[in-house]
């Protein structure tokens, strides 16, 4: 069994626990959403579902997305583009953001998960989590700005 397949089944006897109903679609965002790892937004997983849900609304999406965040599955991203990106938990890990394309790319730091114990001892809160999004170019983004005028140019 994959890594995939267990995180799914799990996932699934998770909701099933809750009283959750296993529709369809909703097994197939899920499925999807598992698979990515591009952080989609609602309408990416809409467009990338609907071929094989005709009748399937965004709607559905975003109600399937609340139910999933809701259960704490999925954690939703607002990282300063207009749309909202979506990522499965699998497991906790970092977002780096590229300011240029938009491009978000997972990371894991063990030295990360001593700061809400700093947090609680600096400011005396009963802290229940934490979120981290660094910014900055991607690589893709640094070799076109090299390559524009010797860097001299905004990136396109």
């Amino acid at each position: 069994m994959t890594q995939q397949e267990s995180v799914y089944d799990q996932t699934i006897a998770r909701l099933k626990k809750a009283g959750i109903r296993i529709t369809p679609q909703r097994v197939a965002i899920i499925r999807f959403m598992i698979q990515s790892v591009a952080h989609p937004t609602a309408e990416m997983i809409y467009a990338a579902l609907a071929p094989a849900f005709p009748h399937m609304s965004v709607a559905t999406i975003y109600n399937n997305l609340k139910l999933l965040i809701d259960q704490g599955l999925v954690e939703e991203m607002n990282v300063g583009d207009v749309a909202t990106h979506y990522d499965f938990a699998l497991a906790p890990h970092y977002h780096a953001v590229c300011t240029n394309c938009g491009r978000i790319v997972d990371f894991v730091y063990s030295g990360m998960n001593d700061v809400e114990n700093v947090a609680a001892g600096k400011t005396g809160f009963a802290v229940s989590g934490h979120h981290l999004e660094v910014y900055g170019l991607c690589p893709d983004c640094q070799r076109k700005l090299a390559m524009t005028n010797g860097g001299k140019q905004a990136v396109e």
